[in-house]
């Protein structure tokens, strides 16, 4: 296990290196330019798209917009808010929430593309039914000589969408706080996700958007008491977020300085991890709302990086940067440090609190990474078989409860950082159809009049636009 584990650093290290770093964010940025921020100019619509406003019972698809962005959130929401945060500031210092923040902004365009492709390009698996994600907008849209692209992602997706590092930490927090052996967790978990994901899709989605605004709402309440208490020290933190992503000073545990490069790095890959931007995972579930329109779809799924990063992980990296636990941590800690953040401000309270809390956030995304690599897996071997990968998924429920933190991470990283350069490819590629189609829808709207329509059915309806 420890030669598994010190091959897995090294290979995430590659994986993660300047060049998807720069494909990343610099995508991301070219999107954003791209567009014109036209999207961004279209939130008040966005927010009227979740309440049911433009829906239409009739339109292709299986979940409601509210739905599809509550699926999604229940996978990004979770342990990359709680745990994930931490492990980027023991990591990488404060600075590393900075490049969080950009990687947060860009990935708002790369969520509007690519979610809005996951609609225009939706295909059939071998059942019939209508399944939209990036192997489908890769291979319908790009053509079928981009097939082995769509393959590698879908191969890599079954990996990256296992939920070892939610039953980690949700092993971890248990383990530290109560003696609750791991392995004990790990059947747990495997029997609570059973009960939820072999009911499928609409299960999930019925379960997520009534989860997902609740432990949202019970976090935010508990972070932002804790940070009222630390609230003087906001400039302070403020500024040496803004100091230690510049200066390449930030420290590992509060110890060994790291350099700029690193920084950078760690941010934009727990960015990654949390929000999903550019990974390809979000518009799998957003492939399936119920819509004609695609950059509908792509309205509602942009506002996944604010409420997960700039909002949720701005909270978390505050609350424990103002408490200075951090500089003693004396090495990479996930969750537990988090913990023992609420303990310190709340007592015995934060850790009951925290601990219910990671329990929502970590089976949440358990559930809605279960979809992901299920769609991965149809893609591949057919609808027919989707039953045998739920049980592989409940199985490596148990294992990612019993591993060590680092090498789950590292797994999964590298994991992510394979899916994210085909979709990234593919969606720079397709990004001007998407234009085209949200020229019209939005023209539209400023006009008053009724709008072409701007998708279909099928995957190939813009293909000539």
């Amino acid at each position: 296990m420890d030669t598994l584990d010190r091959l897995l650093a090294v290979v995430v290290d590659y994986a993660w290196g300047p060049p998807l770093v720069l494909l990343l964010t610099g995508g991301g940025a070219l999107l954003l330019a791209y567009s014109r921020f036209l999207p961004f100019r279209f939130l008040g619509h966005s927010i009227a798209l979740l309440r049911g406003r433009h829906s239409n019972s009739g339109d292709p698809g299986e979940i409601s917009h509210f739905q599809a962005l509550s699926t999604a959130l229940a996978a990004t929401v979770g342990m990359g808010n709680i745990g994930g945060v931490a492990i980027a500031i023991t990591q990488g210092g404060p600075g590393a929430l900075f490049w969080m923040w950009v990687a947060a902004v860009v990935g708002m365009a790369t969520k509007f593309f690519s979610c809005s492709l996951a609609v225009m390009y939706r295909g059939r698996d071998s059942l019939g039914r209508l399944q939209g994600g990036p192997m489908y907008y890769i291979e319908r849209g790009l053509g079928r000589k981009y097939r082995p692209l769509a393959v590698m992602f879908s191969a890599c997706g079954m990996v990256g969408c296992l939920g070892l590092f939610q039953a980690n930490q949700v092993a971890e927090v248990l383990f530290s706080t109560y003696g609750i052996s791991r392995w004990i967790t790990g059947f747990v978990a495997s029997f609570v996700v059973a009960a939820v994901i072999l009911g499928g899709l609409s299960r999930i989605a019925a379960v997520a958007s009534a989860l997902v605004p609740a432990m949202c709402l019970l976090y935010l309440m508990c972070g932002l008491y804790i940070a009222l208490l630390h609230i003087g020290q906001l400039p302070s933190v403020v500024a040496q977020i803004f100091h230690d992503a510049f200066t390449g000073t930030a420290a590992v545990g509060g110890a060994a300085g790291i350099g700029l490069m690193a920084v950078i790095q760690i941010g934009i890959k727990r960015a990654a991890f949390s929000n999903e931007a550019g990974i390809g995972t979000a518009p799998m579930a957003h492939g399936a709302a119920r819509t004609s329109e695609p950059p509908r779809e792509g309205l509602v799924a942009m506002m996944e990086p604010v409420i997960d990063t700039l909002f949720v992980c701005s909270l978390t990296a505050f609350i424990i940067l103002s408490g200075g636990l951090w500089r003693t941590a004396g090495e990479i800690q996930g969750v537990a440090l988090t913990a023992a953040v609420f303990h310190a401000a709340m007592g015995d309270l934060g850790h009951i609190l925290l601990t219910l809390i990671v329990l929502l956030f970590g089976f949440s995304t358990m559930f809605g990474y279960s979809y992901y690599g299920k769609k991965c897996f149809v893609y591949l071997f057919g609808a027919e078989r989707a039953r045998l990968y739920d049980w592989f998924y409940l199985a490596t429920l148990i294992v990612g409860a019993v591993w060590s933190a680092s090498m789950v991470v590292n797994l999964i990283d590298t994991a992510f950082a394979l899916m994210a350069f085909p979709n990234m490819v593919a969606v720079l590629l397709l990004a001007p159809r998407v234009m085209d189609a949200a020229r019209r829808y939005f023209s539209g709207l400023s006009g008053g009049g009724r709008r072409k329509r701007a998708g279909g059915n099928e995957p190939n309806d813009l293909k000539n636009v």
